[in-house]
């Protein structure tokens, strides 16, 4: 039999009860912020509170017009629910400590006056039986036997009648009990009542629990606290047989239980899925912690099935006090164990934190125990970043992006951008044959960088409302589904993250933009692009909302509401877009922006009108956002535009726009097609899906209608319409390989294309034949285009003679592979004036626009400089004036 502890109080008074978990004198005595302290001293979730949490604080300032529920019904349920459990059943008090005290009351109200506890124990049991009138007798336990209670031992003191205090798994050695043997050492002692803790029974994959299956004797408490990471609010719950449970319920406060917790208690018990992923995450960062500490001489680690782990220092004289002040002193707290009877200075206990936390840690740990020298100098951080990310699609960001880039070129800095992934049918093809998104060229030209595919390492071309061609590094992987795409997303994070670190690496800054909005909660799970993105680059984010589409505060508010808290974390303010009108009428809404969201309204960038830079998708030019359609005067010609289901790379037509004497319009229905100079097909990822639409809405025969002045051009998916036939042995666009697959084209050219797996990816130098100009642009293409008889003839070349388009020797009808055929200024004008020709109008020798981005970039960067606080953006990235100074050099 063990030797009995009876009623004994050791040296140290209050200190006995002392508590892990005190973040506020531990970072006062660490001489740092609270969040900058890594807290090992406190056993809590190190996934942190569920997503939800603030919310539903949120939800219950409404609950506090009224007293809280004195019963917890909801809670309750909740419990009974998950538990499967009588309301009869279970109780919640205020945390696990004051349901230790009342059943400790209870107990002593009932004629019990002593308690058998096995020890080491959680401290609060001494205390509620010292409060509670009981004579604790302590059973001490083998630390060769890695602390587990010998139940028998407990037995012996069982000759009369006791209250037994039993945790498992146990604070703090982790050790976790048979529930069964429990279940028949309280069956076995009717007389005597069993107390038993199970606060960290959650974290425990598959373990017996006794909440469901318990003698009428065994009371069972439990924390929602540890496991839900919600100790402020303090909430626990008890389960027993209606006999113990009343007495209980008896001898609590009423109303002891704040709304708060109720309803964010209620909550908890119903997120399964966060209670899986938190037993499957923790099981593996403990097991990454013990073989981390197994690895620091002089440490012997106990085995745990809990979220934390006791240690034991091995060495000859060592206490834990040194160690505790020396990891302290790198903002480390510890929990050292010499307040728990049954161990003594030699003993602490570490919480499972995440990742980093658990291998800062053990490297601290080695540097003290001798295994590493200390670090000479800090480890080096990831290059400074910034993130835009809206409250939705096309707020901005892309251009924003491009400002800053420009502005930071402006200061000297050398600056790339970054995006993770891009959705959108307009690429670009890099000097080395690769394919990105149109906006990260831009952002590259921002940045006077060449265009690299490393700047938008994952392009998705939907080809369909369910699937897209999936682009990695500039190379197609493949055409995926959805469901395809989510699975393959893993693979993709990872080439992200290599073509940011080799990108970043030569760089003093990073612009990164974000797609779509952070808050879109059916996408969060598998993002990359978003607040995963800005994670991993250890990015301040600047989240953009477009005013001019109204609704903008609400749609802030609501996105910081749907982030979770390490995301609004990184959300260093706002940037309020496209606002026309007095921003002085803003001056309320700003301010109310701080009190409900913690976040100033860093700018407010007025709406830029004419702005002359490529857009990154077709929302805009389908919603007429671009000048089309606009009326310059009579003397210009008209030129329409098809548009398409699919359209793909529109930019060509930006030269274009930036014409006085043309007017350019989006034509939708044959109604609108009207009697133009010229007809302009564009580009199509979908080139047979959009053809046939085109067809059955009549617009082949609006198209053959036209006079014969009109001139017809298509590029790329266009030039391919304009022929004969299209063949589609791949099946690439029919879905049947292994047929010929002949689709009729529009006939206006006796061209026939045979579509093809490979894709064209390649920038090109050419020559328009009738003109004699020079033309240059890239090709982003399946497939190949032959002429079927001579009535063709090939109307551009390539510098190695390889025809590039080719039409009617006329000249009406023509098209080619060749995007940004219109980028060159000679070409462009000499096209326009030959409609002017046609038209009857004088041809324009001067006057006509240079087409290029530097003046239109210099001018962005300009307005958003004067509209946005570029101090508050330098301190987001974490740059001093010292800083700036320093890399400037």
């Amino acid at each position: 039999m063990k030797t009995l502890l009876c009623g004994t109080m050791e040296p140290g008074g209050p200190e006995r009860y002392a508590h892990g978990g005190d973040v506020r004198d531990l970072a006062r005595r660490a001489g740092c912020a609270v969040h900058e302290l890594d807290d090992f001293s406190a056993s809590l979730n190190p996934l942190g509170p569920p997503a939800w949490l603030e919310r539903e604080l949120a939800r219950s300032a409404l609950d506090v017009v009224a007293y809280p529920d004195a019963h917890c019904r909801e809670v309750c349920l909740a419990a009974c629910e998950l538990y499967k459990v009588w309301p009869a059943q279970v109780g919640a008090g205020n945390g696990a400590s004051e349901l230790l005290l009342a059943a400790a009351r209870a107990a002593a109200a009932a004629g019990f006056t002593r308690a058998v506890i096995p020890v080491p124990a959680y401290v609060d049991y001494e205390r509620s039986c010292e409060a509670a009138g009981l004579q604790p007798c302590f059973v001490p336990t083998d630390p060769d036997r890695n602390f587990v209670p010998d139940l028998e031992d407990v037995a012996a003191q069982l000759a009369e009648p006791a209250v037994v205090f039993l945790c498992t798994p146990n604070n703090p050695t982790g050790a976790l009990l048979d529930a069964a043997r429990l279940r028949d050492l309280a069956e076995a002692h009717p007389q005597s009542r069993f107390i038993v803790d199970e606060s960290f029974a959650d974290f425990v994959p598959g373990a017996e629990r006794l909440v469901r299956e318990r003698p009428d004797n065994l009371l069972v408490v439990h924390s929602l606290t540890k496991f839900y990471a919600i100790p402020g609010l303090r909430l626990g719950l008890a389960f027993g047989a209606p006999e113990l449970m009343l007495p209980l319920q008896k001898a609590l406060p009423h109303w002891s239980v704040s709304a708060a917790a109720q309803r964010v208690g209620a909550r908890a018990l119903r997120d399964l899925p966060y209670q899986a992923a938190t037993r499957a995450e923790v099981a593996r960062l403990r097991e990454d912690l013990r073989l981390g500490l197994g690895f620091v001489p002089g440490i012997k680690v106990f085995p745990s099935e809990a979220n934390f782990l006791l240690c034991r220092i091995e060495r000859l004289g060592q206490t834990v006090q040194p160690l505790f002040e020396k990891l302290l002193a790198q903002r480390i707290a510890i929990r050292a164990c010499a307040n728990f009877r049954g161990l003594d200075d030699r003993y602490f206990r570490v919480a499972v934190r995440t990742r980093e936390q658990n291998q800062r840690l053990c490297e601290a740990l080695e540097v003290c125990f001798g295994l590493r020298r200390p670090p000479r100098v800090v480890k080096k951080r990831k290059t400074p970043a910034i993130m835009l990310q809206g409250t939705c699609s096309n707020a901005g960001k892309s251009v924003l992006a491009a400002a800053l880039c420009r502005i930071f070129l402006q200061d000297g800095l050398s600056v790339a951008p970054f995006k993770a992934q891009n959705m959108s049918l307009n690429s670009y093809v890099t000097r080395d044959g690769r394919e990105m998104g149109r906006a990260q060229v831009t952002q590259a030209m921002a940045c006077r960088l060449e265009p690299d595919a490393r700047m938008n390492p994952v392009l998705l071309k939907p080809g369909s409302d369910t699937g897209s061609q999936v682009i990695v590094n500039g190379r197609p992987v493949g055409n995926m589904s959805v469901a395809e795409y989510v699975r393959y997303k893993p693979h993709a994070f990872e080439q992200v993250k290599s073509a940011y670190d080799s990108l970043a690496a030569g760089h003093d800054v990073m612009v990164i933009e974000g797609a779509g909005s952070p808050a879109e909660i059916n996408l969060k799970a598998h993002d990359i692009v978003n607040m995963k993105m800005a994670e991993y680059a250890d990015a301040k984010v600047l989240l953009v909302g477009d005013i001019d589409r109204g609704g903008v505060f609400a749609a802030l508010v609501g996105t910081m509401d749907l982030l979770d808290e390490p995301e609004r974390q990184r959300v260093a303010g706002y940037v309020l877009n496209r606002f026309r009108g007095d921003p002085r009428l803003l001056d309320p809404a700003l301010s109310s922006m701080v009190s409900m969201t913690g976040r100033q309204v860093l700018g407010v960038v007025p709406y830029v009108h004419n702005l002359g830079l490529p857009e990154e998708d077709s929302v805009s030019f389908k919603a007429g956002e671009r000048g089309i359609d606009v009326h310059k005067d009579q003397d210009v010609v008209d030129v329409a535009c098809i548009d398409l289901g699919h359209i793909s790379n529109f930019n060509d037509l930006d030269p274009l726009l930036q014409e006085p004497d043309v007017r350019l319009r989006v034509v939708r229905t044959p109604h609108e097609l009207g009697r133009p100079d010229a007809v302009i097909l564009p580009g199509s990822k979908s080139t047979v899906a959009d053809m046939r639409q085109l067809k059955g809405a009549g617009m082949l025969a609006a198209l053959r209608a036209l006079p014969d002045s009109a001139v017809m051009v298509g590029i790329c998916g266009g030039f391919q319409m304009l022929g004969l036939q299209i063949a589609d042995p791949f099946g690439l666009e029919s879905g049947e390989p292994g047929h010929e697959n002949l689709v009729d084209g529009f006939g206006f050219l006796d061209l026939r294309t045979t579509l093809a797996p490979e894709k064209t990816l390649t920038r090109t130098l050419g020559t328009h034949l009738p003109s004699g100009c020079g033309v240059f642009g890239y090709e982003i293409h399946h497939g190949r285009t032959e002429p079927l008889s001579d009535q063709v003839v090939p109307v551009i070349r390539a510098a190695d003679n390889t025809p590039l388009g080719y039409g009617l020797a006329s000249g009406r009808v023509w098209g080619t592979y060749l995007h940004g055929v219109f980028d060159d200024d000679g070409f462009r004008r000499w096209f326009i004036n030959d409609l002017r020709r046609q038209r009857g109008l004088e041809p324009l020798e001067h006057g006509g626009a240079s087409y290029g981005l530097e003046a239109a970039l210099d001018h962005l960067a300009g307005v958003v400089r004067e509209h946005l606080d570029m101090n508050a953006v330098y301190r987001a990235l974490g740059l001093s004036q010292q800083e700036q100074a320093s890399l400037l050099r």
